[in-house]
């Protein structure tokens, strides 16, 4: 069972306004047209049998609709796992987390560079308190600002990991993108799950070293970061810098695996 645990997918009335921003945030232009049925057919020339669709809310007001867009993907296709959403201005996140929890929902997906909060905001400590260890926590970490003016980053994460010990935590783009000499220093090593996603193409050789050396193998999953990338470009770019640095693509699979047990045998 192959899962590519970072996607994401938009409504078709919004996909080509949400590429656009994507590519003015990153100045890339994404691969794929954001569709569900373009990730589901790229998904299948890549071998990869599951996808873990991830989204986020800019603002309190976008947690519903986000989360019920999150609810109609997994209803669209069995292929898909989607990841809810909080805002630390949210009011009512007691009753969310349990729509959320009856609905099968199994993560959370953060995003403070995009959604406008800071990791050790004091207000989003007080929602994981909340959250606890009811659902997996995907974040993404890191972008161009130094660490102490960036929404996140490794070190920030770190402190958050210390704090709440309970709940599976992921930190996209190998522990953070543009910030992997911090990742090195301040998140490698830690009980955390870093993703593939937006990372290979950047990364410096040295540096890409030295993470997997501190991180263990077992810690490591797929992520597409799909629109923005192909899988099966992802895929070859694993068997060209992981694997011979030591890295088996077959447990980047059994990671992926452990973590959506239930989807094993779909």
């Amino acid at each position: 069972m192959f899962t590519d645990t970072h996607c994401h997918v938009f409504h078709p009335k919004i996909a080509e306004k949400a590429l656009n921003q994507l590519e003015g945030h990153y100045g890339l232009r994404p691969e794929g047209s954001g569709i569900l049925e373009d990730l589901l057919s790229r998904a299948d020339r890549a071998g990869v049998d599951r996808v873990v669709v991830h989204t986020a809310a800019t603002d309190p007001a976008q947690v519903i609709p986000a989360n019920n867009w999150a609810l109609d993907l997994m209803r669209q296709s069995p292929r898909v796992t989607a990841f809810g959403t909080l805002h630390p201005d949210y009011a009512d996140v007691d009753k969310e987390l349990d729509r959320l929890e009856r609905a099968g929902v199994v993560g959370l997906k953060f995003h403070p560079d995009f959604q406008g909060f800071f990791l050790d905001d004091p207000k989003f400590y007080a929602l994981l308190e909340k959250v606890g260890s009811r659902f997996m926590l995907m974040f993404h970490v890191g972008d161009r600002l130094p660490p102490e003016q960036n929404p996140s980053c490794p070190i920030k994460l770190a402190r958050l990991r210390r704090e709440f010990p309970g709940p599976v935590m992921i930190a996209a783009h190998l522990g953070g993108y543009l910030h992997w000499d911090f990742a090195v220093e301040h998140l490698a090593g830690l009980d955390v799950y870093m993703d593939t996603s937006s990372s290979l193409r950047f990364v410096p050789d040295d540096t890409l070293r030295a993470l997997l050396k501190a991180h263990p193998s077992d810690r490591l999953l797929f992520g597409s970061d799909y629109p923005l990338f192909d899988p099966g470009d992802e895929i070859r770019l694993i068997e060209r810098r992981l694997v011979p640095l030591g890295v088996r693509l077959d447990d980047l699979l059994a990671a992926g695996t452990a973590l959506f047990p239930e989807h094993a045998s779909a």
